[in-house]
C-alpha cells in the first residue's frame, strides 16, 4: 500500500464482503474521507502531519471509540489534512441487560451479547466528530463545511493475518510521508487529471 491511486483498493463502491458479520471478531482496517477532499484538520509540514484544533478534536474522539463500545479496541491510526486512517479490533460481545428469552418467550436469565457492528462504530465516531465540529464553527469561528464534513460511505479491510496488520501499520504510519503522492491530496489530483 502506498499513496498511489490503485482502482482496486480505492473505489468508491461499497466493498463490505457480501455475508460476512461485520460484529464479529475481527481487526478492521478503516479509512474516511471528508467531503469533497477538503483539507481541514491541519498540513502535512517535512512529512510529519501537525494537527489544528479540528485535527485534535478528530484524534480526541478517535480515542474515545474504546469508551463507548466496550468491545471493541482502536489501534494505529494517523489524521490527515482531509482523511482518517485507523485498525479497529472488535474483541467481542458485552453483555447486556435483556435477557435472552427462549422460543416460549421465557426469560433465561441470561444476559443478551451483542457486539457493535463496523458501520455503527464508524457512524457514531463520525457523527459526534461532525457535532463537535459544527459547535467549533459556531463558538470558536472554524472554517464551516459545505453540507457534510465527512463522506458518507468508507473504505474497510479485513486484517486477516500478522503480515496483514504489519503491512497496514507500516502504511498508516508512513501516510504523512506519502502525502506528496497520496491520491486523496487534492494537489496530487489538480496536477494529474
Amino acid at each position: 500500500m502506498h499513496g498511489k491511486y490503485n482502482p482496486d483498493i480505492h473505489h468508491r463502491r461499497s466493498v463490505r464482503l457480501s455475508g460476512h458479520d461485520y460484529s464479529q471478531r475481527g481487526l478492521y482496517f478503516v479509512t474516511i474521507c471528508v467531503q469533497d477532499r477538503m483539507c481541514m484538520f491541519g498540513n502535512i509540514v517535512n512529512e510529519q502531519m501537525r494537527l489544528n484544533n479540528a485535527g485534535l478534536m478528530i484524534k480526541t474522539w478517535w480515542q474515545k471509540v474504546g469508551s463507548k463500545f466496550p468491545p471493541v479496541q482502536t489501534g494505529e491510526y494517523v489524521v490527515m489534512p482531509n482523511h482518517f486512517h485507523g485498525i479497529i479490533n472488535i474483541v467481542g460481545a458485552a453483555p447486556c441487560g435483556r435477557p435472552i428469552r427462549d422460543n416460549n418467550n421465557n426469560a433465561s436469565g441470561q444476559p443478551l451479547s451483542v457486539a457493535p457492528a463496523l458501520g455503527d462504530i464508524l457512524n457514531w465516531f463520525k457523527t459526534m466528530t461532525t457535532n463537535k465540529y459544527i459547535c467549533r464553527v459556531k463558538q470558536n469561528g472554524w472554517p464551516p463545511f459545505p453540507g457534510r464534513l465527512w463522506q458518507r460511505n468508507y473504505y474497510e479491510h479485513i486484517i486477516r493475518n500478522e503480515k496483514d496488520l504489519n503491512h497496514i501499520r507500516h502504511y498508516i504510519a508512513e501516510n504523512p510521508i506519502n502525502w506528496q503522492t497520496d491520491e486523496e491530496n487534492p494537489n496530487v489530483t489538480a496536477n494529474n487529471p
